[in-house]
């Protein structure tokens, strides 16, 4: 179980914008996070993950406190090990695709997996300049999940995918998810995109 229950001063064009946040997200669960633009859920992703820091509250999972403003408790990115996909997909220029998953993990099995599941297994040798924007996209995926990860946090995952290849690669990583039983968060401009595999939503207003 992740329970949250954290507030954040947020700067937005007409001044601060609070952005308060209490929920619970049942593990194996996977829950679609909508709402305006700049109303937080990139920051929303970004305080799980320990990229940002909240304001105040606290952020527990399975019993471990990953965050607590009372307990001044704030594990690092790396203490969380939460997989995170970008918006920009934060890949690395120089490393090709089978780099990247090698640098996340050494099971060559997952690895040959994740490759065939993203189409990149004909594309293991090419770096991200000599790769399309959903091939990125795609390899941005399979990194994060790379580890294997109790926690993923997927921010505009599908933006770049045209439907046929979107439907087909949901449907594949709902199986990746219930294998490694992983607790999902998705924040997505398209919600009806999801329609079908989540369990629960978020709503973030403004």
């Amino acid at each position: 179980m992740i329970t949250v229950a954290i507030e954040k001063r947020l700067k937005v064009y007409n001044g601060l914008h609070g952005l308060k946040i209490k929920k619970s997200f049942a593990n194996g669960s996977i829950t679609r996070i909508t709402g305006p633009s700049g109303a937080g859920k990139t920051t929303f992703l970004k305080m799980l993950a320990g990229l940002i820091k909240p304001d105040n509250g606290q952020i527990e999972v399975n019993g471990i406190t990953w965050f607590s403003t009372n307990a001044r408790v704030n594990l690092t990115p790396q203490q969380r090990k939460a997989g995170f996909v970008f918006q920009d997909y934060a890949l690395f220029p120089n490393m090709t695709v089978m780099q990247h998953l090698e640098y996340a993990t050494d099971n060559k099995d997952w690895i040959q997996r994740l490759l065939i599941i993203g189409g990149l297994d004909n594309f293991a040798d090419h770096k991200p300049g000599h790769l399309s924007g959903g091939q990125q996209q795609r390899l941005a995926i399979l990194r994060a999940l790379a580890i294997k990860p109790a926690l993923l946090l997927m921010d505009e995952p599908f933006s770049a995918l045209d439907i046929k290849l979107k439907s087909q690669l949901i449907t594949d990583l709902k199986a990746i998810f219930e294998t490694i039983g992983c607790t999902v968060l998705i924040v997505s401009h398209n919600p009806q995109e999801l329609d079908g595999i989540c369990d629960d939503e978020l709503e973030i207003t403004n």
